[in-house]
C-alpha cells in the first residue's frame, strides 16, 4: 500500500550552512566531497593541490591560466593542479635541483583531502562572516577573466586580506566548466597539455620564492651568543 502523504520537508531556514556549501561543490561543480564538517574536497580524482606561503603563490600566478582555481587560507595559498601532480612533485623538485633543500612547499593528492573554500557569492550564505571577501564567482569559463596578473600588493590580494580562519577563493572555479583543461600539468612541458599551464614553470617559481622566504627568515633570526 503506497501512502499519498508526502514526506516532511525541512524548511529552508533549517538547512545547515555546510549543506549549502556541499551542494555547491557536488551539484554545481561535480566535485567529490568528504563526509563531515567542515566540508572537505577529495583530492586525487579531478585535481591535486599545491600549498605554499601566499607570497610564493602570488609570484607563481603568472604561470596559471585564468581558469585555474586558487584559494587562500590565512598566509597560505592553495593552487589546484592536475591530478597526479602530488606524486610527481618530489621527482620534479629533484630534477629542478631543489630536492636537497627543505622547502615550505607541499602537495595533496590521491587519498587526501583539503578544506573546501567558502563558495563565492550567494552560495556562501551563512558561512560568510564579517570582513571576509572572497573572489567573485560570476562570469564564464576560462578565458573570460583576466585575473591573475596582480602581485602581492595587487587587487587579487586585496580581496582576501580580510579573511580569518576559513579558506576562501582567490580565483573560484566556474560551474559548468571542465576544470581539468585549465590545471597545470607536467605533460604541458612537452607540448601535449592541450594548452594547459606548465607545472614545471609553476613549481620552479614557487620553489625559488620559498627558498627566498627561508633565507630571509634565517637572516632575521637573532644571533645566539654562548
Amino acid at each position: 500500500m503506497v501512502s499519498t502523504v508526502p514526506f516532511p520537508r525541512r524548511p529552508p531556514d533549517a538547512v545547515r550552512p555546510d549543506d549549502t556549501v556541499r551542494h555547491w561543490y557536488e551539484n554545481e561543480l561535480g566535485w567529490a566531497t568528504v563526509p563531515g564538517a567542515p566540508v572537505g574536497l577529495l583530492t586525487g580524482l579531478r585535481f591535486d593541490v599545491l600549498e605554499a606561503p601566499a607570497e610564493a603563490g602570488y609570484a607563481a600566478l603568472r604561470h596559471l591560466g585564468p581558469g585555474s582555481p586558487v584559494a587562500v587560507r590565512g598566509d597560505r595559498m592553495r593552487l589546484f593542479v592536475a591530478a597526479g601532480s602530488a606524486e610527481e612533485l618530489p621527482g620534479l623538485l629533484d630534477w629542478l635541483e631543489w630536492g636537497s633543500l627543505k622547502l615550505d612547499l607541499t602537495a595533496t593528492g590521491a587519498g587526501g583531502r583539503v578544506e573546501a573554500p567558502l563558495p563565492p557569492g550567494p552560495a556562501r550564505g551563512a558561512h560568510e562572516g564579517p570582513g571576509e571577501a572572497g573572489g567573485g564567482g560570476a562570469g564564464g569559463c576560462a578565458g573570460d577573466d583576466a585575473r591573475g596578473a596582480a602581485g602581492p600588493g595587487g587587487a587579487e590580494r586585496g580581496r582576501v586580506t580580510g579573511s580569518q580562519g576559513a579558506a576562501v577563493w582567490l580565483r573560484p572555479p566556474e560551474p559548468g566548466c571542465e576544470v581539468e583543461s585549465s590545471l597545470p600539468t607536467l605533460s604541458a612541458l612537452g607540448g601535449g597539455g592541450g594548452g594547459a599551464p606548465d607545472l614545471v614553470r609553476l613549481v620552479e617559481t614557487m620553489a625559488s620564492e620559498c627558498h627566498r622566504i627561508r633565507l630571509r627568515h634565517g637572516c632575521a633570526q637573532p644571533l645566539a651568543f654562548s
